[in-house]
């Protein structure tokens, strides 16, 4: 069959991360045909430095005049829903970074701190909504739909599942986080832009991970997946802390405004077991993540990022120059373990392969639809407890 042809929406951080990850696949099997961006320019300089054929103003004018058969969504996270939307209205399969979808504060002022102001419940039946609007959209057309959850196919994850499931027993418990000294972005500090704090923009992976490995544990036992049953959150503005912000000076990024920046989820499945999920924007030394899986006759851990393959030491930051050591970390001195392959260490070549050769061989990917409505869901119902510092049940938002 022809190639797939691919139009990316986007042309920031994660556009970066894909299109390294769809040049490792075969022109003959892929190609990146065309990619919009606002402004314009940011996707010009894009398809210079990528060769990228087309180049076109906005998502609907990509959509409408270039020869893709998919998008690859990498935009801001108040267009996913109205993209995919767009996307599968047009027959084209899509595949879309996280969050699915969120609460943008839609038809308040601009200038609200909606954080501040809106109750989580509110947020989450909203939420519910807009997911069930955008499957609706996806099931009718029947394109493929992939949710750009890299944790899932890190390669120390996917040997962690295939331990636990040759293995054979019960996984009772699952601890798993993703933390580092800040996010880069201005969007993350706003709950307009974000849809959340620590929990979404980084508690959302570790999340997908807890899931889907318990989805693949039902499936293998049972012939369905281990859905959860509730969650009960806490979170924290860690960085509004008046001693903190007296200290001269500060390594961690300050000045969110009204979104946590540490936050912590027990979600309890149906079976009866537990996942811990922790997110920060408050830890120092590079990405933290990792997942950890306690087995009733096992226990496994998936170091994502950082590992330990390479270990380096430099008296000063200044010796290793330009060279790359791994992202976040806030110094090159001493001890630091440089990342050989960071990408390939945190699964993304291997989602880019997985939802090509979706498309290619007809199926949906392995990161598809449910595990995208369940994370959105799960942690918009982490916020009503939070909130309300009560024990939230989501089976019937699931079903």
């Amino acid at each position: 069959m022809p190639p797939v042809r691919v139009g990316m929406a986007g042309a920031g951080f994660s556009a970066n991360l894909h299109i390294h990850g769809y040049k490792q696949i075969a022109p003959e099997r892929c190609q990146v045909a065309a990619v919009c961006a606002v402004p314009k320019s940011d996707a010009e300089k894009f398809a210079a430095a990528h060769g990228i054929p087309a180049v076109y103003d906005n998502f609907s004018e990509m959509l409408a005049k270039a020869n893709v058969d998919a998008v690859d969504l990498a935009v801001p996270n108040y267009l996913h829903a109205p993209f995919i939307i767009e996307a599968a209205n047009a027959g084209k399969h899509v595949f879309c970074e996280k969050p699915l979808t969120g609460y943008f504060g839609e038809g308040r002022p601009k200038d609200e701190l909606i954080g501040n102001t809106v109750p989580r419940q509110k947020m989450l039946d909203h939420v519910i909504a807009r997911c069930d609007e955008v499957m609706a959209a996806v099931k009718q057309s029947g394109v493929k739909f992939g949710y750009a959850e890299n944790w899932v196919y890190a390669p120390s994850f996917v040997k962690l599942w295939r331990l636990a499931k040759t293995a054979g027993g019960t996984i009772l418990r699952i601890e798993a986080e993703e933390s580092h000294s800040g996010s880069h972005a201005d969007y993350a500090k706003q709950w307009r832009t974000s849809g959340g704090g620590s929990l979404m923009v980084k508690g959302s992976h570790p999340l997908g991970a807890a899931l889907q490995l318990k989805y693949w544990e039902g499936e293998a036992k049972f012939g369905k997946p281990i859905r959860p049953a509730s969650v009960f959150c806490e979170v924290g503005h860690l960085t509004w802390i008046p001693e903190f912000q007296k200290e001269e000076k500060q390594y961690l990024r300050t000045g969110w405004k009204d979104v946590e920046d540490w936050g912590i989820i027990i979600v309890k499945f149906e079976d009866g077991s537990v996942a811990e999920v922790k997110a920060a924007d408050t830890t120092l030394g590079g990405v933290h993540n990792y997942l950890e899986a306690y087995l009733s006759n096992a226990r496994l851990r998936a170091n994502i990022n950082p590992t330990d393959a390479c270990i380096a030491y430099a008296p000063e930051a200044h010796i290793f120059g330009d060279e790359y050591i791994v992202e976040k970390i806030e110094t090159k001195g001493g001890w630091t373990l440089p990342s050989p392959d960071e990408d390939w260490n945190q699964g993304y070549p291997q989602e880019i392969a997985d939802f090509v050769a979706s498309v290619v061989e007809d199926r949906q990917p392995v990161s598809g639809a449910q595990l995208a409505r369940d994370v959105n869901i799960v942690l918009y119902a982490a916020y009503v407890s939070a909130e309300e510092g009560r024990r939230v049940d989501v089976k019937p938002f699931l079903d």
